[in-house]
Formats: C-alpha cells, structure tokens, sequence
C-alpha cells in the first residue's frame, strides 16, 4: 500500500485489495476504478476483474485485478474465505437478507446459546447447499433472482460446499454474531435460512463482512476514495 502511482504497472497487472462499501455492487466497486485508472494512466482499454463477488449488503475484502494478473482470478476465487455474519433470529425474509423485508416471524423464547451451538455443528464440514434464488445463479438461461423476482418459487439445485470453521461469537435470543471459513460457493444468506430453521425460529442474515480471502486480509485492504485520493496526491507531486 505504500507505493507511488508510478510503482505499479497496471497492464502488467496489479493484484489490489479493496474494502467494499455498503450497498455498492461488485460491479460498482471494479467499474469506479477503471473508470479511475483509464484516466490516470492514459490507458484505454484496461482489463479490470474481481475475484468473488459480495452481494451490496456486505462489506469486507474484494480482490480486484489488473491487466494480466485477471487470469489468476479463478485461482483467487477458490482460495478459502472468512466472513463476519449477523443473523437476526424470530424472523424471515425471501432474499434470506435485508434485500427484502420481513414476510414471517416466530418466537425465539426457546433460543439458548446451546442450542445455537449444536445446531451450528450441523453445518461443519462438507455438506449440500441450496442457494438462494435471489441468486445470481443461471436457470434456464436466466439469472435466478430474475426469476425470483418474478414471484417463481422454483428451488435451485443443491451444491457441495464445506464450512471448515463456525463460531458464535456474541449471543441474544434475537440475534447472533458468526465467523465463518468457507469454501468458494458459500452462500451466508443460505446458511442463515439453513441455521434458522434448524433452530425453528427463522433467522436472516442483516450484516455480512469478508475478512478474509486465503491469506488476503482486509486489515491491508485500500478504502476505495483513499486509494484514489493516494494516486491523485502521486500525480501532482
């Protein structure tokens, strides 16, 4: 994070770590530094990617590449990741998120730490997942939460996943803290519905942030206006 605008060779390619905003899509966060970068360098065509998408309602680490580092976003992608989670508990939603609002609610008066407890070792190890529709996923050509948002209560095909590590880190009746460490593929909002109802009281997810992705931390992670900030500062010393 140190190094000047002069430093970095962008069509070479850069592997730069980003801390994504709330309610800024994957999209958002890869088009505003293209744009950026296109400018500042003079390069008109520029090969800018992101190695694993975070829905708008996360935060947390993006990898973005650059120039010919994009052909190791795949390998990026399947590193291992580590996410924050907030659930809410006594309630649902059709996204399985704050996308969409509450459409039941249930009692928690039976939720104890224990129980979260045993039911969250469920979820240890490989299992099947079922996204969720409000997914990008492909159906029929189609993303899936085009057809969610369509009304279509079509359920998506189940997927392996493993989840290496959970933890319950803060406790009440109506919301819990996670760390999770996962495998590329993890979908959280998916595991929300799943430990809700494991638990029988609905749950879903109201804060998610990536902090982690293989030994890629957000601690050494750029805020996007400071990075830019940075390299204006660069250009005209």
């Amino acid at each position: 994070m140190g190094k000047s605008i002069e430093e970095y060779d962008f069509q070479k390619g850069e592997i730069l770590l980003f801390d994504k905003e709330l309610d800024w899509t994957s999209f958002d966060l890869v088009r505003k530094l293209r744009n950026f970068l296109c400018r500042q360098t003079g390069i008109k065509k520029l090969k800018v990617g992101h190695a694993g998408t975070l829905d708008p309602k996360a935060t947390g680490l993006m990898i973005v590449c650059t120039g010919k580092e994009t052909k190791n976003i795949d390998l990026i992608q399947a590193k291992e990741k580590e996410y924050i989670a907030t659930l809410k508990l006594g309630a649902t939603t059709p996204s399985y998120d704050l996308e969409t609002a509450e459409n039941e609610t249930f009692s928690t008066e039976h939720i104890t730490a224990e129980l979260v407890q045993n039911s969250m070792e469920k979820f240890l190890g490989e299992i099947d997942q079922i996204p969720p529709l409000f997914s990008a996923v492909k159906i029929e050509g189609k993303r899936a939460y085009e057809h969610a948002r369509k009304g279509s209560d079509m359920v998506l095909a189940p997927k392996k996943i493993t989840i290496s590590e959970l933890e319950l880190v803060t406790f009440s009746k109506d919301e819990v803290v996670l760390r999770i460490v996962c495998s590329k593929g993890t979908y959280i909002r998916a595991l929300a519905r799943d430990l809700g109802n494991a638990l029988e009281c609905g749950a879903y997810l109201v804060g998610l942030r990536r902090t982690r992705i293989g030994n890629m931390k957000v601690e050494d992670a750029w805020g996007v206006q400071n990075f830019i900030e940075k390299f204006n500062a660069d250009a005209t010393n």
